[in-house]
């Protein structure tokens, strides 16, 4: 792995979640609904809902708006959304790729694009920086949740089919191929440990600090991009401040 670790990016997002909730509920909602039209409402039977729904959960979403939105996948709702990622960089030359669910192109497209251009960033052509970053299962374990040390924690993971895993001092932080991944989370809950945190994510393969200069500019612009009602993930490849 780069040595690009989640954990304290995660604490930031949650803690940024918290303060606008009713969006980030929109937005689940959206993803639920988009994930049980096209492969069922049985969450059992659609693992791209289930991951969804553990997602709302995550975020402390309430379960009648989760049973909502899987009930308007089930009606007649003519709602459509595309998935569209747009690629470009923050100031500072940082790889940014950005995932949208949206029932209007076009407005996304140029919401994006005003983002970038106005905080220093460019938007760039399909490709340009999607194969700097890896589709990877990502999972996370608090450690004040379990008594288990590391040589136990990566012979579970092991077992369970886990590719890589990277300790911090508050996290056991679990790499897996994107098709294994439900399978070693499973596996790992089965183990007895607590999961903070799992996600399908894109990791960079390597990562570019934030010049100093650029720093208020480059938060602005992931800011502005993540408060986008369209805009479903932000990735970056931003070097972590203790990097």
């Amino acid at each position: 792995m780069s040595g690009h670790s989640k954990w304290h990016n995660i604490q930031g997002r949650k803690n940024a979640q918290d303060a606008k909730r009713g969006k980030v509920f929109q937005k689940l909602s959206r993803e639920i609904y988009m994930a049980a039209k096209s492969g069922g409402p049985d969450p059992s039977g659609n693992p791209s809902l289930r991951l969804v729904m553990d997602k709302a959960r995550a975020a402390n979403m309430p379960k009648t708006n989760i049973e909502r939105a899987i009930k308007k996948a089930e009606g007649n709702s003519e709602e459509h959304y595309d998935e569209i990622t747009y690629e470009g960089y923050a100031p500072g030359g940082v790889a940014v790729l950005v995932e949208a669910l949206t029932d209007n192109k076009n407005r996304t497209a140029s919401d994006v694009r005003v983002a970038f251009t106005r905080n220093g960033g460019s938007l760039g052509a399909t490709g340009s920086v999607a194969y700097m970053f890896d589709r990877r299962g990502y999972i996370a374990i608090d450690r004040s949740t379990t008594d288990a040390d590391e040589d136990q924690v990566l012979l579970d993971v092991m077992d369970a089919g886990g590719d890589d895993l990277e300790t911090s001092d508050e996290a056991f932080e679990i790499y897996t191929d994107p098709k294994q991944f439900t399978a070693v989370r499973d596996a790992l809950e089965k183990a007895g440990y607590k999961i903070a945190d799992a996600e399908l994510t894109m990791i960079p393969q390597n990562t570019t600090p934030v010049p100093a200069d650029k720093k208020e500019q480059f938060e602005h612009l992931i800011d502005a991009l993540e408060d986008n009602d369209d805009v479903s993930n932000v990735y970056t490849a931003a070097a972590d401040d203790d990097e």
